[in-house]
Formats: C-alpha cells, sequence, structure tokens
C-alpha cells in the first residue's frame, strides 16, 4: 500500500493555479520562487509591450511581466488579488509574471493532463488539466520567458 501510494505521488506534479481574466493557468511549482503582492513597478522605457518594468525585492531588482499582454489579452487592472509571481528557471535570472490571482496548489497526474500541440493552443499552453474546478491550462513556462 505504502509502494503504491508514493507511486502515485510521484506521477503527479504539483502547479501553482493562476486567473488570468476568466480563465484557469497552472504553472509548475519548481519554476516557482515566491509570489507577491503588487507593488510599486518602475517602468523602462522602449521595452517590449509586455514587459511592465522592474521591482525591488529584498534587494533585488527584478524585471516583471504582464502574463496577460504577453499572451494576447486586454492589458492588466490592478486590484487587491493582483500577484506577481517570481519565477526562476534554471541559470536564468528571476523574472517576476503579474497575474490577476493566485487560486490554489493542486496535484495533477500525468493521466490527468492532456497534452495540446501549438496549433491548438496560443503557443504558451503546453497541456489541459482536467479537475473537479474544470479545466486548467498548462502554461509551458520556459516558452513564456524565452524571449527574454
Amino acid at each position: 500500500m505504502a509502494n503504491e501510494l508514493s507511486t502515485t505521488l510521484n506521477d503527479s506534479t504539483q502547479y501553482i493555479v493562476i486567473r488570468l481574466g476568466t480563465e484557469q493557468y497552472g504553472i509548475d511549482i519548481k519554476f516557482i520562487d515566491n509570489i507577491v503582492r503588487m507593488q510599486q513597478i518602475t517602468r523602462v522605457p522602449q521595452v517590449s509591450p509586455y514587459w511592465k518594468g522592474v521591482i525591488n525585492l529584498r534587494g533585488e531588482v527584478i524585471p516583471v511581466l504582464s502574463l496577460r499582454v504577453k499572451m494576447g489579452m486586454e492589458n492588466d487592472s490592478e486590484t487587491k488579488d493582483t500577484r506577481i509571481i517570481i519565477i526562476k528557471i534554471d541559470q536564468h535570472e528571476p523574472v517576476g509574471v503579474m497575474v490577476d490571482s493566485v487560486k490554489e496548489v493542486v496535484n495533477l497526474s500525468a493521466a490527468e493532463v492532456e497534452r495540446v500541440t501549438s496549433a491548438e493552443a496560443n503557443g504558451y499552453v503546453s497541456g489541459v488539466g482536467k479537475q473537479d474546478q474544470g479545466l486548467i491550462s498548462i502554461l509551458d513556462t520556459e516558452l513564456v520567458l524565452q524571449d527574454m
């Protein structure tokens, strides 16, 4: 029984579920360094429209991008639920990603995630997870941050 349980746990991945507009997206928790409340963003001139600017987080300057704008949605409207998720991938510098809200952490097994091709999605979604609360589009975090 214990061996069966550990196999099941090893087969699943934890995702932070975020909201952008009315859609839910999942970000693999292994890429998440921190989640912070919205704070003052210092604008940086002559950058792509999805770059909001930089923040100072405990003495470290971190660039922040709008996931909504990057994915072709309407511009952000900051609310009390708006968060900046600090993402760190391998040897890259950390990047802040602005989202409408952070909902929860979920475990999804490989059987609960259906892979999609980039032609089916907007290019940033690698799969769709099925959960009780509905569908969760799984973000390809490395692809979202690829052109940094």
